[in-house]
């Protein structure tokens, strides 16, 4: 039985909030801390992270980092002021709402507000005894650079962003490079006019690309070193990395009454319960329809935090989160920007330059449906992306 989505709950301020707890080491923790001052809260903040770096962005990982170019002290945000209490290296293992209290190896730590931002982990498809190479956290980047360093061959299952900017990393550096997926690469996330597009300057880079209906097996251990597909073909290389999606990490919340489906259920103004919000990788939300949504990206992160951390302060006084449901990708040469829903249907209007001149800023306009706007190598800015989706069925840029 699925739990009732969190707006049914009408979560409202369960007394003064004194002491907030944050939940999670990354962008959506560090925002809401943010928020939480510019809000004036004055209380205390206690931020828990798993994480042995201090908050950090995760963006360089896959280019940067994967590449030898940038280190710990490039990834780590802002510094989070002396008045908040980060403890580093400390998982939280569970949760007693009845108690207000966030359990630790390190004993219980009590709020008066929480704010959920634990995150997600890299979705492993292969078997307890292989290790498995993912990357997702800045130690997985430091030994998948390793790793790297050693091979002349790579295979990459799963042709997402993050997939696909391994592959562009990995080429940077001359490896031989094959990308694995069940769909042509990017083709869900930015339609098949700019996943083509990207394809074809890929594989002038020398990348190879395998479409397997059926999924694959990794094969050997402990490290895997070769894929066989559904139709039995069998794909080797020195370093094979999965890039299939992420996990939400709920499970530290089992036995919390918390709604978990996929993640933990958030209302419209990211309110999971009275006195407890949720931001980033871990928040679900519902759609007009009842159906469930997560949005795993950087920006959501941070603009999610920043809702959630005014409502828990404010309450029904906070403002409606309405994602911007801005994304961005660097590969293989090519800056590409997206505003709206992933996977724009049909040929696109073109508002100014052209794929086939390697710059181009393109819309699909649809009457029943948000719009959605792509840049590729353009100079226009995120803020302007996010104009142009009122006016793209217009043909005109901004």
């Amino acid at each position: 039985m699925r739990p009732s989505p969190a707006g049914d709950m009408r979560p409202s301020p369960a007394g003064p909030v004194r002491d907030v707890v944050v939940v999670g080491g990354s962008i959506a923790a560090l925002t809401a801390v943010e928020t939480l001052r510019l809000e004036d809260f004055d209380g205390r903040i206690t931020v828990l992270s798993d994480e042995d770096l201090p908050p950090y962005t995760r963006v360089p990982l896959s280019k940067g980092v994967l590449a030898g170019r940038e280190t710990a002290d490039d990834v780590v945000l802002a510094p989070l002021s002396d008045e908040v209490d980060l403890h580093l290296r400390t998982p939280a293992t569970g949760l007693d709402t009845a108690n207000r209290t966030v359990l630790t190896p390190a004993g219980p730590v009590r709020y008066d507000g929480l704010v959920l931002a634990s995150g997600a982990r890299a979705r492993r498809i292969g078997t307890a005894d292989q290790a498995e190479r993912v990357l997702r956290s800045y130690d997985d980047g430091l030994r998948l650079r390793d790793h790297l360093d050693r091979a002349a061959s790579v295979l990459v299952v799963g042709g997402g962003f993050l997939g696909m900017e391994i592959a562009s990393t990995a080429c940077t550096l001359g490896k031989e490079v094959t990308v694995v997926d069940l769909a042509p690469p990017l083709d869900r996330l930015l339609g098949t006019a700019v996943g083509g597009h990207v394809r074809t300057v890929a594989a002038q880079a020398g990348v190879r690309f395998v479409l397997t209906h059926g999924g694959v097996r990794l094969l050997g251990t402990p490290f895997p070193t070769a894929v066989e597909t559904a139709d039995g073909q069998r794909l080797e290389a020195d370093l094979i990395v999965s890039a299939v999606g992420d996990v939400p990490n709920v499970e530290w919340l089992a036995g919390s009454g918390l709604p978990v489906a996929g993640g933990v259920l958030v209302d419209e103004r990211c309110r999971v319960a009275p006195g407890i919000v949720a931001a980033g990788d871990v928040a679900v939300s519902t759609t007009g329809d009842g159906a469930l949504t997560r949005i795993p990206s950087w920006t959501n992160a941070v603009e999610q935090a920043r809702a959630a951390a005014k409502a828990l302060l404010h309450g029904d006084d906070a403002p409606v989160y309405r994602p911007s449901r801005y994304s961005w990708t660097e590969q293989f040469g090519l800056d590409v920007k997206m505003v709206g829903p992933g996977d724009p249907q049909g040929e696109p209007t073109v508002l100014d330059g052209s794929l086939g001149t390697g710059s181009a800023l393109l819309a699909w306009p649809d009457a029943n449906a948000p719009q959605t706007v792509v840049a590729v190598n353009h100079p226009t800015p995120p803020a302007k992306l996010k104009r142009l989706l009122a006016r793209a069925t217009t043909g005109v840029a901004a």
